[in-house]
């Protein structure tokens, strides 16, 4: 009964957090007016700075930012000789009266904030340039050959200078030409776009978090709101390809994977399952004659199935359900088509009604949005259309589907755009200049908290015939990365089916190691969801004054503690790939090597193609599932694999997988302590609807000695409980079925 009010209280707390972060008018306490310019404190190393000449000051929410009302900050206000001067434990904002803020003369006669950094002063004013920013994201990759995107990253909320700057200025221009706008009201339960109140206001928000990067991006999602978490099976392998396959095809594709063993749990149809052109809404039905019938098919075979669009072109007059909407819409008779015009509440409101709730009654489980037209409203100047796509989809789900987790497969539309996962990243070129820079390119994005990027595993566009390794490289890197997808375009030749393919067994292996690991890449969602912190991120987050952690720029840090270092570079003449990386201080298990190795250098060594350089923090446990087909079983054993080194604590984070009652405290979590020769599993706590009450364990102990005794809650453990193995010197206990509520700990002695 204790647990049970503990879980009432705890979740009534979480839903009124919840509530109070999407509220975007600040405590009064935390602002300070100063004629037309006006300052909100939001945390020590958070400010909103305001200028507006007609003292018109934005209190809605806007693209970016959703949530002002924070707990206000100690600070100080005073003004002296014509200044006003704002302090906080960490910032010193000074300002001269009655000075015009302008971001285009720089200068710090007006305005400038300074703060300590390292030990030294660093000082900031409008329109500095932050040379040192470490960037963020793009819109899309598509046609990227090597790092030719890099140019187009747009600046991130960290940098080395120690401080940044959100730019919510009405006029500022995104990385697509759009700009950012207010919201107001709502139209069907969606808050709605609307025009600033002053759109030459400034608007900015000063970052000065020096290099505490995880700090800063927890601020951020206090005032952004938080990267929801994706449905569990998201995480599991997709089939996609842009091909125009029959139902027969289909399902001949899915036929193949479970005669060949592979685990899977989305499938793709791509533009060809509509009609002709580009845009479409209507099925194909010559190659997809009974689509109710082959979508209950994929459900009933354990796959979850998206539907491409390109909405731009609107709804001509050969789509299903074409003259109704023309007549929702008022049209005239004589009319051909029905533009798309999103930002019209009538035509959202009936678009919708009309031809997307249709589909999602046949059975389609999310859309992938391929928005690739005009990048901002024809109807309203400077509109998003991408940022604007998302949002709409988004929120229409959640509404509307309220039994799943809203999920959409769209292109980055700006900053705001991680509230709407995922990412798709768009039509790459099969190179290995393009699988080098993509490492780099998703850890980075999780400087804008957009974490969820999925890449064409095996990139998009190819010259040439199907080459087995780069295909096997990229499926490597893809087990560590957020969406595990592969993909490719329609061009006569390029394949994507694993088993058609001569190193399948490789190939086979990382979908494999993909599903193993997917107890720690969940718990690392959540993460995600609770700090700001990406499942990818840069290896400055953890090392921030270590100049390596900057330069070997295609290594990254997957959740806690499983450092990665793919392999991007063809093979040579002996059948191995040469890779430099480099380990930050501490210890580290080498998965490959298995063995322990020493921290605080760069290793050079040679990769066989059944190889990925990735290593453990040395106290970590990572857990990982048996072998498994698909996600919609729960396993009744978990493998812990205990890395020596080190002492250490792991918390395993279990929920339903598809619903939102994540936010509201309904989920589980289990902690692992490792201490020297012991290793105990707590009992778990909290609860959620079908979670296991018994669980099995098999821990597997690295790099280890033999043992002369084995103790489980303390009985010693007869042989045929566990095993060694003297080659790889790895210990194997086997803990019997047990109730979750309780501890088990494990002796080694």
């Amino acid at each position: 009964m204790k647990s049970l009010l503990a879980l009432i209280v705890f979740a009534a707390l979480h839903l009124t957090a919840v509530a109070q972060e999407t509220n975007p008018v600040a405590d009064p306490a935390a602002v300070v007016d100063c004629g037309n310019a006006r300052f909100t404190v939001l945390t020590p190393q958070m400010v909103r700075i305001q200028y507006s000449d007609k003292k018109l000051f934005e209190d809605r929410a806007t693209f970016a930012i959703v949530n002002r009302r924070l707990p206000v900050p100690q600070f100080t206000t005073r003004q002296d000789n014509g200044y006003l001067y704002i302090n906080t434990d960490a910032l010193s904002l000074i300002y001269k009266i009655g000075g015009r803020i302008q971001k285009d003369q720089p200068t710090d006669g007006v305005l400038s904030i300074s703060f300590k950094m390292n030990g030294r002063n660093v000082r900031w004013y409008p329109g500095k340039d932050d040379a040192l920013n470490l960037k963020g994201t793009t819109r899309t990759l598509d046609g990227q050959i090597g790092d030719n995107k890099r140019s187009e990253l747009e600046n991130g909320l960290l940098s080395r200078s120690g401080w940044s700057i959100i730019d919510e200025s009405p006029k500022t221009k995104r990385g697509d030409g759009s700009t950012t706008f207010a919201f107001d009201k709502t139209v069907d339960g969606i808050e709605w776009v609307a025009k600033p109140v002053d759109k030459d206001a400034i608007d900015w928000y000063f970052l000065g978090y020096g290099h505490e990067y995880k700090k800063a991006l927890g601020d951020f999602i206090k005032v952004a709101g938080r990267m929801p978490m994706p449905p569990f099976y998201v995480l599991g392998y997709w089939y996609s390809k842009y091909q125009r396959y029959t139902s027969d095809e289909f399902m001949e594709i899915v036929n193949d994977v479970k005669r060949n063993q592979i685990p899977m749990d989305v499938m793709i149809f791509d533009m060809d399952w509509h009609t002709q052109g580009w845009t479409g809404w209507t099925w194909d039905r010559t190659a997809i004659p009974d689509p109710e019938g082959l979508i209950d098919w994929m459900h009933n075979n354990g796959l979850k199935v998206s539907l491409n669009l390109h909405p731009a072109d609107g709804v001509d007059d050969d789509e299903d359900f074409f003259e109704e909407l023309r007549d929702d819409m008022g049209m005239d008779k004589s009319a051909k088509v029905v533009p798309w015009n999103l930002s019209d509440p009538k035509f959202y409101h009936n678009m919708f009604g009309r031809i997307i709730r249709a589909r999602e009654k046949q059975g389609v489980d999310f859309w992938w949005l391929d928005w690739q037209q005009n990048l901002t409203s024809k109807y309203v100047d400077g509109l998003g259309e991408t940022f604007w796509c998302n949002h709409v989809f988004y929120n229409d789900m959640r509404l509307n589907r309220p039994d799943h987790r809203p999920l959409i497969f769209h292109r980055w539309g700006g900053l705001g755009s991680h509230r709407y996962p995922i990412g798709f990243s768009g039509d790459s070129f099969t190179t290995y200049g393009t699988l080098a820079w993509q490492p780099y390119f998703t850890a980075t994005a999780s400087n804008v908290c957009f974490g969820y990027w999925g890449h064409d595993l095996g990139g998009h566009q190819q010259t040439g015939g199907n080459d087995p390794e780069i295909y096997l490289r990229w499926m490597q890197y893809g087990v560590f990365t957020p969406i595990f997808r592969t993909h490719a375009t329609n061009w006569p030749g390029i394949e994507r089916r694993i088993w058609k393919y001569p190193n399948f067994p490789l190939l086979l292996e990382t979908v494999r190691l993909r599903y193993a690991l997917m107890p720690y890449i969940y718990t690392a969602c959540r993460q995600a969801y609770d700090t700001g912190v990406s499942l990818c991120r840069p290896l400055y987050y953890e090392w921030p004054e270590e100049s390596n952690a900057y330069l070997f720029e295609d290594e990254y840090m997957f959740g806690d503690d499983i450092l990665v270092a793919p392999v991007v570079k063809e093979s040579g003449a002996d059948g191995k790939s040469v890779r430099r990386v480099w380990l930050p201080q501490g210890q580290w298990f080498d998965v490959c090597r298995n063995q322990s190795i020493d921290g605080n250098r760069v290793i050079t060594d040679a990769y066989s193609l059944n190889e990925i350089p990735y290593f453990y923090r040395a106290g970590a446990v990572i857990v990982n599932n048996p072998p498994m087909l698909n996600l919609n079983t729960r396993p009744d054993r978990l493998i812990l694999k205990v890395v020596p080194g080190a002492d250490g604590t792991t918390t395993l984070y279990e929920d339903e997988g598809d619903t939102e009652a994540y936010k509201n405290g309904v989920f589980t979590t289990t902690t692992f302590t490792h201490r020297t020769n012991t290793l105990t599993i707590e009992p778990r706590k909290g609860s959620f609807p079908g979670m296991p009450t018994e669980r099995a364990y098999t821990a597997e102990f690295l790099a280890t000695d033999q043992p002369s005794k084995i103790i489980v809650n303390g009985d010693a453990l007869s042989n045929g409980c566990w095993d060694y193995d003297a080659t790889k010197r790895l210990l194997t206990v086997y803990v019997p079925s047990t109730r979750c509520d309780q501890k088990t700990t494990i002796e080694i002695r």
